[in-house]
């Protein structure tokens, strides 16, 4: 079952054996496999020792069903426990559920 998907529009090897990715692109998904967010960011060092992505930049969080929206810059995911820490310029956007929709 799949948890987690993360993909850029390129990755090229450093040295250390870390990868930058550019176009930075992390899912999350339920036990049934829907999609619940998604993380953009336009770079981002992974490492795959360590099982982590981290950026000094900006990125953006959302939900699918778009009621939750975070920007930031500086941020360090984790795989292994699917952490997301958020450093800086946090803002953060809640929308409520209509009243006539019901919740889920």
């Amino acid at each position: 079952q799949m948890k987690t998907l993360l993909q850029g529009a390129e990755a090229e090897p450093e040295a250390d054996g870390r990868i930058r990715i550019t176009t930075l692109k992390l899912q999350t998904f339920s036990e049934k496999g829907e999609p619940l967010m998604q993380v953009d960011a336009p770079q981002c060092v992974f490492d795959s020792v360590q099982r982590a992505a981290s950026s000094p930049g900006p990125l953006s969080v959302r939900t699918v069903d778009g009621r939750f929206h975070l920007e930031g810059e500086g941020f360090l995911w984790r795989q292994t426990n699917s952490c997301l820490i958020i450093s800086n310029r946090v803002h953060t956007v809640i929308q409520n559920v209509p009243e006539n929709k019901p919740r889920q």
